[in-house]
């Protein structure tokens, strides 16, 4: 995966301001991108959107690993003071800046979105409705007709088929992950 949806499908979610650390402007980032060392380098410009606050840019001024996070100076925030203000704030690219990869077994989220889901004898389950990034890695969210959605685990042995010319996602679940309860 690379990126996550913002929802609009022409935007995607690099990464999620979540303090600021230390006195001279930097800012714990959790990261939602394959590509941190690619979103976050310096001279990058990102769309910067906070709930309440009207929509802007951050230019990356300089980023480090940090306990698993990364720290991000913006040049849109020379202080601590600054930085305050961008807590919570979501970081975005649009989709179109995105090369398409070489790799067959690599996507970009908003690729996955929208697609049919099926079993491998073609009878359908859903659509994907998103991809969810949880701690133990991700899960496809697929939506089905009178049922609730189904959490899917997006690795090899359940979804071992993305065709995306054809969109579709083939899945082979184990006993119980599509039950309704």
């Amino acid at each position: 995966m690379s990126s996550t949806p913002t929802g609009n499908g022409t935007e995607l979610l690099v990464g999620i301001i979540a303090r600021p650390h230390g006195l001279r402007g930097e800012l714990v980032v959790e990261v939602r991108t394959d590509s941190p060392e690619e979103r976050f380098a310096p001279g990058s410009v990102l769309a910067a959107r906070r709930a309440g606050a009207p929509d802007g840019s951050l230019t990356v001024e300089s980023s480090r690993p940090h306990s698993g996070r990364l720290l991000v100076r913006f040049v849109e925030a020379p202080d601590r003071i600054a930085a305050e203000g961008l807590r919570g704030t979501r970081l975005l690219i649009a989709t179109d800046v995105l090369l398409p990869t070489d790799d067959p077994d690599e996507f970009h989220v908003h690729q996955l979105e929208g697609l049919r889901a099926e079993l491998e004898d073609g009878s359908e389950v859903g659509t994907v409705r998103e991809v969810v990034h949880g701690p133990g890695g991700e899960l496809l969210v697929v939506a089905r007709p009178e049922l609730p959605d189904a959490l899917v685990p997006f690795v090899r042995a359940i979804v071992p088929t993305v065709d995306l010319r054809a969109g579709r996602v083939v899945l082979t679940p184990p006993e119980g992950l599509l039950d309704a309860d």
